[in-house]
């Protein structure tokens, strides 16, 4: 007997509000377990998604930043793809570039021309050839890097201004046009590749996950005009999507990790965590999807703010800790600390770091414990 496919849609720069008003995002939605609180390691692609792949933040996996790609260790952190294809998986991945995921286990692993491919022609295709291989028994492994937000922002925000540019800042609402002519366009994709699901009857035997890696900034801090230099909600704060014909739809309030994922993939195909590679720091999402309590799990998350210079630093220098109702900040090249009650101030604009709340010494261990981990 074969076991069930699996399908991840990536949705490259995707913001959570965004996603939330959306129709489209609205009607995967009604079908889907949608977790409306879910933490992201990375606040930029590569160091995000090396996480979700392997279960683990980049802390213990070396993949902490921009630039450590290859410093992922691969000879201790074994990745989803890995475990599939050990079980007959046929994989395929096409993305952005080289970097962005492991590569051990694909199949096939494809780079998109960002600026010219018609990624929704290109993900139907894909999707037909795998359709066919299910069509023979073959289980499959599918990653679909929607990179087109990505792509505008780079053109239009990342090589026009700087993190300190005034005229970026002073035009929230070109700011926020912008990104929802691009997030318009990931709409008519997602739409476009469900049709395309549906069509092939992918869904039947199949677990799929929307998601996204982080979100973007439209001018909410000075001091960052996108993304990858804060530890703010607007980029940590991220959607995840999960559809099969065994769940119940239901949205799911809980803060979870995207680090979470992968142990809840191999959980729900029975794949049993392999001795021989170190254990993730994510944990199983099964039992809340069947409706059962576990318990709710520090979120840790750290980026390279790269202040004036042109290019992030090679270490994190930027983290934070995150429950469902609190968030401590510690930013490393200043030495400064925040701390925000999420509840009463979602939008983390009231400091409350040194106003002596229990909550803040707690987060500090937690933060140091995280941190310190390798």
């Amino acid at each position: 007997m074969t076991k069930k496919n699996v399908i991840i849609i990536m949705i490259d720069g995707g913001r959570l509000d965004s996603a939330l008003d959306s129709p489209i995002f609205n009607k995967i939605k009604s079908k889907a377990v949608f977790f409306s609180q879910s933490i992201t390691y990375g606040p930029h692609t590569i160091a995000a998604m090396h996480a979700v792949f392997s279960g683990s933040y980049g802390t213990r996996t070396g993949t902490n930043s921009y630039w450590s790609t290859f410093k992922f260790k691969k000879d201790r952190f074994k990745t989803l793809t890995e475990y599939l294809k050990e079980n007959n998986y046929y994989t395929h991945a096409d993305l952005i570039n080289e970097l962005v995921v492991p590569k051990q286990g694909f199949d096939n692993f494809t780079v998109h021309d960002e600026t010219k491919d018609d990624l929704t022609a290109r993900h139907k295709e894909l999707l037909l050839d795998v359709a066919k291989r299910a069509y023979n028994k073959q289980s499959f492994f599918l990653y679909l890097h929607y990179s087109n937000i990505h792509t505008g922002i780079m053109n239009q925000v990342l090589k026009v201004y700087n993190n300190f540019s005034k005229e970026f800042f002073e035009n929230k609402k070109e700011n926020q046009r912008r990104y929802d002519t691009l997030f318009k366009g990931a709409e008519k994709y997602l739409e476009g590749i469900f049709e395309e699901i549906e069509k092939l009857l992918l869904e039947k035997n199949s677990l799929i996950i929307v998601m996204s890696d982080h979100g973007v900034g439209v001018g909410e801090k000075f001091g960052e005009r996108a993304y990858g230099a804060f530890c703010y909600d607007y980029t940590l704060r991220t959607f995840t999507y999960l559809i099969a014909d065994d769940f119940t739809p239901k949205e799911i309030s809980q803060q979870v990790r995207t680090i979470d994922i992968v142990p809840t993939i191999l959980d729900y195909l029975d794949i049993k965590w392999d001795p021989k590679y170190e254990s993730p720091d994510g944990v199983s999402l099964l039992p809340l999807i069947q409706g059962k309590k576990i318990q709710e799990n520090i979120a840790y998350s750290e980026t390279g703010n790269p202040l004036d210079r042109k290019e992030p630093p090679k270490e994190p220098n930027t983290m934070s800790v995150r429950t469902s109702k609190w968030k401590l900040i510690y930013n490393q090249h200043n030495d400064t600390k925040e701390l925000y009650d999420l509840e009463n101030d979602p939008k983390e604009e009231k400091n409350l770091f040194g106003t002596g709340l229990e909550i803040e010494s707690i987060l500090w261990k937690e933060l140091e414990k995280i941190h310190n981990k390798s």
